[in-house]
């Protein structure tokens, strides 16, 4: 079609998520197989790549954005702009799970933080039990400076002696067969307590004028 060299292109194509280190597509098309097509990018520089009609230049592209453009009988073509964003992924999964505390009172929040590290390319999965009734709020903060870990915050507000149990993160790698899960057990009293040991016996005793000390052990 020469009024359309370069096939139209969906915005999700224009958007392309690329592991670092990985080659990618950039998919400008052309409805001309013969078509001469100059890669450019945001700085209107040509990008020498390899040129595929059906798919479109491939190659390990910087972030940033590209455009393609073509001429038909003297008329210059540009086809829509490609953003391109690398994401850092290792092959590993380092995963730590924290708990501020383990043991909570009825009506107290529940704090347990999962952190996966030097990986931007996780789906992360809770498992805990109030799962079923949703009760937890999860909130992810993605952390780049000084290194890049991604921090998932589970909290339980109110919680309730059926709150005690496991509470288990699993991360997955979203490109490859690799998890990593981390548990901690929290445990929710129905009221606060004292433990007391007394160091001495149910009946003591003492002569007169003696200083006599009494210990007990509060836990």
């Amino acid at each position: 079609d020469p009024d359309m060299p370069f096939v139209p292109s969906i915005p999700e194509d224009q958007f392309i998520l690329v592991e670092e280190g990985d080659p990618t597509v950039i998919p400008c098309r052309t409805s001309d197989p013969n078509a001469q097509v100059t890669l450019i990018n945001s700085l209107d520089k040509a990008v020498y790549a390899f040129y595929d009609s059906k798919q479109g230049f491939i190659g390990n592209f910087p972030a940033g954005s590209y455009t393609c453009k073509t001429m038909v009988k003297g008329v210059e073509f540009k086809s829509d702009e490609f953003l391109i964003y690398i994401l850092r992924a290792t092959s590993q999964l380092p995963v730590e799970i924290e708990a501020l505390k383990t043991v909570y009172k009825t009506g107290e929040t529940i704090v347990v933080t999962c952190v996966v590290f030097d990986n931007e390319v996780v789906n992360l999965q809770w498992n805990y039990p109030g799962k079923v009734k949703e009760k937890g709020l999860i909130k992810l903060d993605d952390i780049k400076v000084p290194s890049q870990k991604l921090v998932y915050t589970l909290t339980i507000p109110e919680a309730s002696v059926k709150d005690t149990g496991d509470y288990e993160c699993t991360a997955r790698h979203a490109t490859k067969e690799v998890k990593e899960n981390k548990k901690v057990v929290i445990t929710v009293h129905d009221k606060g307590f004292v433990h007391l040991e007394p160091q001495f016996s149910p009946l003591e005793a003492v002569n007169l004028h003696e200083v006599k000390n009494f210990v007990v052990d509060v836990q």
